[in-house]
C-alpha cells in the first residue's frame, strides 16, 4: 500500500474537512463504506429496502430528502459492475445551504487505504471517521533515554514527540560517606544502578509491550557515555525490543528534554524520516532569513512575485493553510478583481466601486493555486507539518508560505 505523498496528503484532508462542514435539516446525510469484494448488487438491494423503510419517516421534508438521496446513489451504481480495488465511499444528501435552502450532493471517492467492512449510516453530518485514520502518520519509534539518575521513555509518532513515563534512580553520588570503605562503597553503587538499569528495562516493557501501539519501527536510546553502552550491552531490555535497536546516540539530558534531543540527532542520521525532512528544510530556509541577502521569501505576495519570475527553487506551504483565491466580477461594469481570503469567509454579494454586485466566479485553495503556479516554472512544492516545533513555528511566524530562491530577483 503506498503511503500518501504531501501534496496528496494536503489535499485529502481538505476535502475532509470541507465534508466535515457539511449538514443536512435532519437525519438526511447518507455515508456508504463498500468493500472492494461485496457485490454492487448486494448494495444496491439493501438501498432499495432503505427506500421502503425511509416512507415510515414521519418528517414529509427528511422522508423526501432521504428517499431523493437513495435514489441517486442507487443511479449512480449502475455504472459499477464491481467496487474499485480498495472500494468505495459514498457521501449523499441534501446539504443544507442556509435559511431553508439545501442542495443535493453525491459524493464518490475511492479512498488510499482498502475499505475494511461495509457500512449504510443515516445521520445529519456525514460520517468521515474512517478516512480520518488515512491521514494519521502510524509509522512509530519507541524513544529512550537515560542515565544513572534518571530516565524518560517516549513515542515518535508521525512527527509528533509523546513522553510517557520519567524515572529517578536511588544510585548515590560518587562521593561516598564517612565511615564506609571505597570497595563497599562502589559494590553498593554498582547494586543500585544495577537496579535501576532493570527498572528501566522493565518499564519499557510496560510502555511499550503493553500498550496499544501500531506500526512499530524500532526504538531508538540516548545518554551520555558510558551509561547508555552500559545499559545495550546488558541487555536490560526485553528480547522483542533489545533486537530492535536502530540506534543510540549521546544526548546531555535524560528528562523529557532528552526525548526531544534524541529526535534532533536520530534526524540528523536517517534522511528518509519525514520528520528530518522538515527540519533541514526549515532550517535551510531559517539559515537564508537570517543572512544579508539571502535566498528566502516569504508572505505571499512575494513568494507568488517570485514563483511568477521563476526565481523560487522549492515552494513551502503549511498544511494548515485554510486560504482561497477568489475571483470576482462587477455584474454591471465588468471589472474583475481577485483576492486570497480566509476559507469560509463568505464574499458573496460584496459591492463593485461602481455600486453594484461583485459575483465570484472563480474560488480556488491557495495551497494548490501556487503549486500550480510552482509546477509550471519547475519549482519543488513542499507541505510542512505543524506537528513539529519548526513546522509550527514556520507557520506562526511565516504565515505559512515561503521559498528557498534559486536567485534574487
Amino acid at each position: 500500500m503506498a503511503e500518501l505523498s504531501t501534496q496528496e496528503r494536503y489535499k485529502f484532508k481538505r476535502t475532509l474537512e470541507e465534508l466535515e462542514k457539511k449538514r443536512g435539516q435532519g437525519t438526511e446525510l447518507l455515508s456508504i463504506y463498500i468493500p472492494h469484494d461485496k457485490q454492487i448488487s448486494d448494495v444496491a438491494a439493501q438501498l432499495k429496502d432503505e427506500v421502503g423503510s425511509a416512507s415510515n419517516i414521519k418528517s414529509k421534508q427528511t422522508r423526501t430528502n432521504v428517499q431523493g438521496a437513495l435514489a441517486s446513489v442507487l443511479s449512480r451504481l449502475k455504472y459499477y459492475r464491481m467496487p474499485p480495488e480498495n472500494g468505495m465511499v459514498i457521501f449523499c444528501g441534501a446539504v443544507r445551504l442556509g435559511g431553508d435552502k439545501t442542495d443535493m450532493e453525491c459524493i464518490i471517492m475511492e479512498p488510499h487505504e482498502p475499505v475494511l467492512s461495509y457500512s449504510y449510516q443515516c445521520s445529519s453530518e456525514f460520517y468521515i471517521e474512517p478516512l480520518k485514520e488515512i491521514l494519521k502518520d502510524k509509522k512509530t519509534f519507541e524513544l529512550l533515554v537515560l542515565d544513572r539518575r534518571e530516565a524518560a521513555l517516549g513515542l515518535l509518532i508521525g512527527k509528533r514527540i509523546e513522553a510517557l513515563r520519567h524515572l529517578t534512580s536511588n544510585v548515590p553520588g560518587k562521593q561516598r560517606k564517612g565511615g564506609q570503605s571505597a570497595a563497599r562503597f562502589s559494590r553498593l553503587r554498582l547494586i543500585a544502578i544495577n537496579e535501576f538499569y532493570k527498572r528501566i528495562g522493565e518499564a519499557a516493557s510496560d510502555v511499550y509491550l503493553k500498550g496499544d501501539w501500531k506500526d512499530f519501527r524500532g526504538i531508538f536510546i540516548g545518554g551520555p557515555s558510558p551509561t547508555k553502552e552500559e545499559f545495550v550491552k546488558g541487555e536490560y531490555l526485553h528480547y522483542a525490543l533489545q533486537k530492535n535497536i536502530l540506534g543510540v546516540f549521546d544526548v546531555s539530558y535524560t528528562d523529557k528534554s532528552g526525548l526531544y534531543e534524541l529526535v534532533d540527532k536520530l534526524s540528523q542520521s536517517m534522511d528518509d524520516m519525514e520528520i528530518a525532512k522538515e527540519k533541514k528544510l526549515i532550517n535551510r530556509f531559517m539559515r537564508e532569513v537570517i543572512k544579508e541577502n539571502g535566498l528566502a521569501s516569504y508572505g505571499e505576495e512575494f513568494v507568488r512575485e517570485n514563483l511568477k519570475a521563476g526565481a523560487a527553487d522549492t515552494l513551502l506551504l503549511s498544511e494548515d493553510l485554510k486560504m482561497e483565491r477568489v475571483s470576482r466580477r462587477c455584474s454591471n461594469c465588468g471589472r474583475e478583481e481577485t483576492i486570497t481570503i480566509a476559507n469560509g469567509d463568505e464574499q458573496d454579494h460584496k459591492v463593485c466601486k461602481c455600486g453594484s454586485t461583485l459575483e465570484i466566479i472563480e474560488r480556488r485553495d491557495i495551497a494548490e493555486e501556487l503549486s500550480e503556479i510552482a509546477e509550471a516554472s519547475g519549482t519543488k512544492v513542499e507541505i510542512i507539518s505543524t506537528e513539529s516545533g519548526e513546522g509550527e513555528q514556520f507557520f506562526n511566524a511565516f504565515g505559512g508560505i515561503a521559498a528557498i530562491l534559486r536567485f534574487r530577483v
